[in-house]
């Protein structure tokens, strides 16, 4: 009977309250909308003002030219960058639905589309505010340390100071440690132009992207002497040589990058790049790239410059040669691991764990360059796919450069799975050759682990 009575009492107050209600007429709804557009104007102008101050922040540091932007790490800054430009086009597009000007708010900072100048922008603070040595804030920013930008720029500029030419004809000149700069950090951080523009103080992101593949066409034809298979074959082979691979050369691999285009690289036993084929489909095969890259057609030239090694214990030798995942063929000097229905035992069981240790070389290689260059990472836009294989030998080469100089490397543990890239195992017909000198070397490892 209570819940009765409580269920009554309460369907009356109900009832009360919906016959004390109304309906606002039109007039009065008309009435309400004008007032709370009126009232929009001091909250815009509050909106426009912050972001005004913030990309005033993220241009020259605020006022003085010297906040605390310096302090800020690169993820910190880009995304802070990407929030407030964000924010700008929401408050422009609402600005179009109420029919309002931006001409008709009150700023309290300048223009947020004023650029900022050389003088003002982030990087020539850095510059200014940074010691010789030991800053934290140049490995974060430029991957190197400062006296490895100031060295890399030294072999640069000859390709990146502008001519007298482009000068005459009103091309804006950028000084060359800008470009560099700029281009390392988009290539660290998978920065857009618009960003790097407005934090090295270039006057648009059209420049911005100019320094950028200038300053990649600088890397490939002055620092290509680092693809090192050719000059320092003695170096490479002894590196393998204390991994229990006599007479090895490289370990070849391949990876895809940014699910568009597939990059074949052949590494030595500390992680350098030797050799960078990229551009290859992301349907292809391996077996199908091997055949019509130029490691192929030299491989012959570079193998044959060195006699076969005579292997103790087993009375034969081994020639030069290559280590080969399973989805690539077996050749006389690409060498796979063995396969099949069974698992290996025995002395196939032996090479194949020595084979893998080798393999792995060409995975933590391929890890490390995404660690190091996060614009390898993203995806790239159809027009600018073309550029990528570009950009990949040349983030390839200031690998091999970061590792030249003793760089460290950042944080790799989240790249893992993206070097995953599971590609099939070859099915074809196997060398004979290649059959034979693999027997061997599996012979040899043999009796040389488990005598």
């Amino acid at each position: 009977m209570a819940s009765v009575m409580a269920g009554t009492k309460l369907s009356s107050s109900c009832t009360t309250c919906t016959a004390n209600s109304r309906n606002p007429t039109q007039e009065e709804e008309e009435e309400r909308d004008q007032i709370s557009d009126d009232d929009l104007t001091p909250a815009l102008s509050l909106a426009a003002s912050a972001i005004s101050l913030s990309l005033r922040f993220l241009s020259d540091g605020g006022r003085g030219g010297f906040g605390g932007d310096l302090l800020l790490l690169p993820s910190q800054t880009l995304k802070l960058d990407s929030s407030v430009q964000s924010a700008a086009m929401s408050l422009a597009r609402l600005l179009t639905l109420i029919r309002r000007s931006p001409q008709s708010l009150t700023l309290n900072s300048p223009s947020p589309a004023a650029p900022s100048t050389p003088r003002q922008s982030w990087f020539l603070r850095l510059l200014s505010s940074s010691p010789s040595l030991g800053d934290p804030r140049w490995p974060e920013n430029f991957r190197m340390s400062k006296p490895s930008f100031y060295l890399l720029l030294q072999t640069l500029s000859p390709s990146l100071n502008s001519s007298p030419s482009a000068a005459s004809s009103g091309v804006i000149a950028i000084p060359p440690e800008h470009k560099l700069g700029a281009a390392l950090f988009r290539l660290a951080h998978g920065a857009s132009f618009r960003a790097v523009a407005r934090r090295f103080g270039l006057p648009s992101p059209d420049l911005a992207c100019r320094a950028f593949y200038e300053v990649c066409k600088a890397v490939a034809d002055q620092l290509g002497h680092l693809f090192e298979l050719s000059s320092d074959l003695t170096r490479v082979l002894q590196g393998f040589h204390w991994m229990s691979l006599p007479n090895c050369c490289g370990a070849l691999g391949f990876s895809r990058f940014c699910s568009s285009v597939i990059a074949q690289a052949l590494v030595d036993s500390e992680g350098r790049f030797l050799d960078v084929s990229a551009g290859w489909r992301a349907s292809m095969p391996p077996a199908e790239i091997i055949p019509r890259t130029k490691l192929h057609s030299s491989q012959a030239i570079v193998l044959a410059c060195g006699p076969p090694l005579q292997l103790n214990g087993v009375g034969s030798s081994v020639p030069r040669y290559f280590l080969g995942g399973s989805c690539c063929p077996l050749l006389p000097w690409l060498l796979t691991p063995f396969s099949g229905a069974d698992e290996p035992s025995g002395a196939a069981a032996v090479y194949n764990a020595v084979h893998a240790r080798g393999m792995k070389l060409v995975h933590k290689a391929f890890v490390r360059l995404r660690a190091r260059w996060q614009l390898l990472r993203g995806g790239w836009k159809e027009e600018c796919a073309e550029a990528l294989p570009f950009v990949i030998v040349s983030a390839c080469l200031l690998h091999n450069y970061l590792i030249k100089c003793s760089e460290p490397v950042p944080d790799e543990s989240d790249m893992e799975k993206e070097v995953a890239d599971g590609f099939p195992a070859f099915e074809g017909k196997a060398d004979k050759v290649g059959e034979r000198i693999r027997c061997v070397l599996a012979s040899h490892l043999s009796k040389l682990i488990n005598p």
